[in-house]
């Protein structure tokens, strides 16, 4: 065969190995969509099984897949979804799936900052809350949403005020004076979670986050160690909280319907004594001083003709009320959710009363294969009638638990009695009564949350995103106090008839973030996600004030008719952050996860030299159940060990605290203006050190979940009001001075007891923190907190002890032969002063945490949730007047006053009373009691009607429930409630209880509806 023959016949060979190898395969088409809604699912992954050819679905939910010929299997996954195995015949081309939301732990979503993953991949300590924890609990705002229900968070309610203060600490305390808060985002939106009014009441404030609506909450994710946080920055030392609200989804429009209505009252009443009591009390205390009771007017069967119960008499029964309206649904291109809500809340002390009204709409819209833009809007408008409390002079509350029984509130013509009464007790006649009946003081607030954004696919797994976005703040303050009332008449003897204050305060943030993130994965086993991005925000505050007397009559309350307008001032300051960031994660075959993340931030609250701060962190994580050696072990799920190390920052101190200022000054009657603060150009970031070691197990699917993590923290350069000597002129330099650290373990146990027809699972988080304060500039004792009785204060900051550490005399009990107060003489000279101070104990707990049960049966769900801390001192200053062995007549006393010491030979804790006597009543542990204690916080039973009844009746779906909140309390303290704190959110002065508001318990019904 010639050269020409032997070509055509290779030629032929080839082409028919050609067409033998096309012959052999094919092609598959499909689209995949979501079982819930039909919507079109863009990235899942359609693999052919047993090899790593595949390819992804598009922006639209289709694909295109070349097979083999014969029958093969495919295998579809995604994040968050319950992959599918399909085996496909020979002589099918065309194959559409509909895949379905993954419920099991492993595969939930979980928000990691500006991206998410699914719960399995993660490698930092988050803990992610669903809104159905915490559907049945009347809560008011989103941080009371957390409280018991993540490792590692302590969320206190500092008092029972509508609307009032929570404190909110993750990880310990890592500020001695710069916000220990967190940083709480919706939905993208750094927020303002401070007060809304400018005047705290007694050490309390209110609290914008109350403004919020928990109903629209879908879930909550907290990022507690640096590889989760590290992405904020300056911003993450003290935890992120990252709340997700709901949106609509691609299915037919459903219209919910909530209705709760309820009543509540304080969880305990102080216990004080009556008339009689208090008379027996007092000529025993002025017959002990050798003087005579009777001309003090303490004449028994004519003093105690009165019997008045105050704290009666200032109370109420509550009553809460609860209504919202939601509509979701949408379409293949447009989502949409639509709410609003009604929230209101009769306190339990008169004329107390928190209102809100608000309204949220969320919208997603896909304009183009490539482009999908959003928008979310949250309105929430809120009137706030508030009473004076805790520790305030004329306060409610501490004016009746002081007032004495043996006067009324009202005369014979049904009066309430005022300044100018004959015979009337206190400073300067005060009647608890009209202080809450009388004054106004309102509060309006408005909270805007809007955003906008575009996400736009610059090729497969190339997205860039950008959003604008804005949290406005508005307040107005109205008060006014008659002269009938203790301000108002006391001004009187000064030339005042009633005063009056007006405040409004506005604060805004604009916030724009750009992030392109690149998803990259390479035969399978090599999985890149990456992200780059841009941040900057401004935040602008405006505030002004002004006050008026001398008002015609208490008939006209607003400042135009005032004869005198105090001087008013005005506000204005601004501050602004520009960051830089990037995360690099990676994981090869699904089984060694890494990453890598980063901040560079830019503040103006520091001086240029110090502005600008670096914020990394490093992670890796194991994944042991992947391993040959456990592949075969069904009993382990999944197995992980993860760790961290990183860097975060705190730079929430207030604006301009490295400059120096100047201030107006009035000298020998001439005005001028003088130095009023030290520069610092050094000042610079707090910066916390995070080492994290955690392990997550899931055990026989699920059924037992096991999360463990140790950490340990150090802040230093701590940003602190520094003591300087006098002679400078100044008290003081904010300066960055010393460093804390906290070491803890967290433990989160979940189980699914029963798993029939019966549906039984088991909850319960654990945390140990120990906070120190390891170095100060100096070693000089710092104190926060109340003065008095020749000790220094209440609280002690040191090095070596935990913020919150109480300071005073130690008290050994009571001489049985003198009935006199026995301290600790620390240095032996013989005498008890003030150099015999000493740490008494502290505020922190050993651990605390929170423990539910749900069970569900047929149409039935049961949930029983407990919280608990265990360690932790409470310091009962309200015994400092009322159990005071002083006695200085002018205040009711405690029923513990009972077990005084009254005779040589008596055995007790309560020294003996002896008018003016002050030695008895010292600063001291005496009055330092444990604050453990084990409460029922929720307890919720519901019942869904069959769905052939609620049809019937025009509706989808129809659930039914009641709920209490705050139902028992198993403690040792003797006050009224060892959660509250008088000094709402204060980090040194911590754990003091000094006539605050208990909490409430709540009673409820309620009905969901959806059509």
């Amino acid at each position: 065969m010639n050269k020409f023959g032997r070509f055509w016949g290779l030629w032929l060979l080839f082409m028919g190995l050609i067409h033998s190898a096309q012959a052999q395969e094919r092609v598959i088409t499909g689209k995949v969509t979501a079982e819930s809604d039909n919507s079109p699912l863009p990235g899942v992954s359609v693999v052919i099984l047993g090899t790593t050819n595949g390819t992804t679905a598009d922006a639209e939910g289709n694909y295109r897949l070349s097979v083999p010929s014969g029958t093969v299997t495919l295998i579809y996954s995604f994040i968050g979804l319950a992959p599918q195995e399909i085996t496909v015949g020979p002589n099918r081309s065309v194959v559409n799936v509909l895949m379905a939301e993954n419920t099991t732990e492993l595969n939930q979503v979980v928000v990691t900052g500006y991206n998410q993953t699914q719960r399995k991949d993660v490698i930092g300590s988050i803990t992610s809350i669903k809104s159905e924890k915490f559907r049945d609990i009347p809560v008011v705002g989103i941080d009371q949403a957390l409280q018991g229900q993540a490792a590692g968070v302590q969320i206190s309610q500092s008092s029972g005020t509508p609307g009032g203060g929570i404190s909110v600490r993750i990880r310990g305390n890592t500020s001695i004076s710069a916000s220990n808060r967190p940083l709480f985002i919706v939905d993208g939106i750094p927020i303002y979670d401070g007060p809304v009014s400018g005047r705290d009441f007694g050490g309390q404030n209110d609290n914008a986050l109350a403004i919020i609506n928990p109903q629209d909450i879908e879930s909550i994710d907290v990022l507690k160690d640096a590889s989760a946080k590290a992405i904020y920055g300056s911003r993450g030392a003290n935890g992120v909280v990252i709340i997700t609200t709901k949106r609509g989804r691609n299915n037919r429009t459903s219209i919910t319907a909530d209705v709760q209505r309820g009543i509540t009252e304080i969880v305990k009443r102080p216990q004080l004594l009556n008339a009689s009591q208090l008379v027996e009390l007092q000529r025993e205390a002025v017959q002990n001083a050798g003087q005579d009771p009777n001309k003090f007017g303490l004449i028994k069967g004519v003093t105690d003709g009165i019997d008045t119960d105050w704290i009666d008499a200032i109370l109420r029964r509550g009553v809460l009320q609860q209504y919202q309206i939601s509509a979701a649904g949408g379409d293949d291109r447009t989502r949409f959710y639509l709410s609003g809500s009604v929230r209101d809340e009769e306190g339990v002390q008169l004329n107390n009363r928190f209102t809100r009204y608000s309204g949220a709409l969320n919208i997603d819209h896909r304009a183009s294969s490539k482009l999908k833009v959003g928008a979310n809007l949250n309105l929430s408008l809120s009137q706030n009638d508030r009473v004076k409390g805790d520790n305030f002079l004329d306060g409610v509350y501490s004016g009746a638990i002081k007032s004495l029984p043996y006067y009324a509130p009202y005369n014979e013509q049904g009066q309430l009695y005022g300044p100018g009464s004959p015979n009337y007790p206190g400073f300067p006649n005060f009647n608890p009564v009209g202080q809450a009946l009388l004054p106004r003081f309102r509060t309006y607030g408005l909270k805007l949350l809007t955003g906008v954004n575009a996400d736009y696919e610059i090729m497969r797994n190339l997205q860039f995103r950008t959003k604008f976005s804005m949290d406005y703040n508005n307040s107005e303050e109205d008060q006014f106090e008659p002269s009938s009332t203790a301000i108002g008449g006391f001004l009187q003897s000064v030339g005042g008839r009633g005063y009056g204050v007006y405040i409004t305060a506005t604060t805004y943030t604009l916030i724009n973030s750009n992030v392109l993130t690149y998803y990259l994965s390479l035969n399978e086993r090599h999985h890149f996600n990456t992200l780059l991005g841009n941040e900057i925000i401004q935040t602008v505050g405006r505030s002004s004030d002004v006050s008026g007397r001398v008002f015609p009559s208490d008939d006209f309350t607003y400042i135009t008719s005032a004869g005198v307008v105090d001087a008013g001032s005005s506000f204005r300051d601004q501050n602004g952050l520009v960051s830089f960031f990037g995360e690099v994660k990676y994981d090869f075959d699904d089984k060694y996860l890494f990453g890598l993340t980063a901040r560079y931030d830019g503040s103006s609250r520091f001086g240029q030299n110090r502005r600008f701060g670096f914020f990394p962190s490093l992670s890796a994580g194991w994944r042991i159940s992947q391993e040959e050696f456990l592949k075969d072990v069904s009993v382990i799920s999944d197995l992980k060990l993860r760790g961290s190390y990183g860097f975060t920052g705190n730079e929430r101190i207030g604006n301009y605290q490295f400059l120096g200022t100047w201030a107006s000054v009035t000298y020998n009657g001439a005005a001028g203006v003088a130095p009023n603060r030290l520069p610092n150009a050094q000042l610079q970031w707090e910066r916390t050190r995070e080492a994290n070691i955690g392990v997550d197990a899931s055990l026989w699917n699920g059924r037992l979940s096991v999360t463990a993590d140790v950490y340990s923290n150090l802040t230093d350069n701590l940003l602190f009001a520094e003591p300087i000597p006098a002679t400078t002129g100044f008290g003081t330099i904010q300066g960055n001075i010393g460093q804390v650290t906290n070491k803890g373990v967290e433990l989160t146990i979940s189980t699914v007891n029963m798993d029939r027809e019966v549906r039984w699972t088991t909850d319960l988080n654990l945390t140990q923190n120990i906070n120190n304060v390891a170095s100060l500039a100096n070693q000089d004792t710092l104190y926060r907190g109340y003065t008095g009785n020749g000790i220094s204060g209440t609280n002690a900051i040191l090095e070596g002890q935990p913020l919150g550490t109480f300071w005073g005399l130690k008290f050994l009990g009571v001489d049985p032969a003198t009935g006199d107060a026995i301290y600790h003489d620390l240095n032996g000279d013989g005498q008890i002063t003030p150099a015999d101070g000493q740490v008494i104990g502290n505020a922190q707990p050993k651990f605390f945490g929170g423990f539910t049960n749900r069970v569900s049966w047929k149409g039935f769900d049961l949930s029983v949730f407990f919280q608990f801390m265990y360690g932790n001192k409470t310091l009962n200053f309200s015994n400092t007047t009322l159990v005071n062995t002083g006695a200085d007549l002018e205040n009711n006393q405690s029923v513990d006053a009972l077990r005084r010491w009254r005779q040589e030979g008596d055995v007790t804790d309560v020294p003996r009373y002896v008018f003016g006597n002050t030695y008895n009543n010292f600063h001291s542990s005496r009055f330092l009691e444990d604050g453990s204690y084990l409460r029922l916080k929720n307890l919720s039973f519901g019942y869904t009607l069959p769905k052939n009844w609620s049809i019937k009746a025009k509706m989808n779906t129809v659930r039914l429930f009641a709920s209490a909140t705050n139902l028992w309390t198993l403690t040792r303290y003797s006050g009224t409630d060892p959660e509250v704190s008088t000094l709402d959110g204060s980090t040194a002065a911590q754990g003091i209880d000094f006539f605050t508001l208990p909490q409430v318990k709540t009673m409820m019904v309620g009905a969901t509806v959806t059509f």
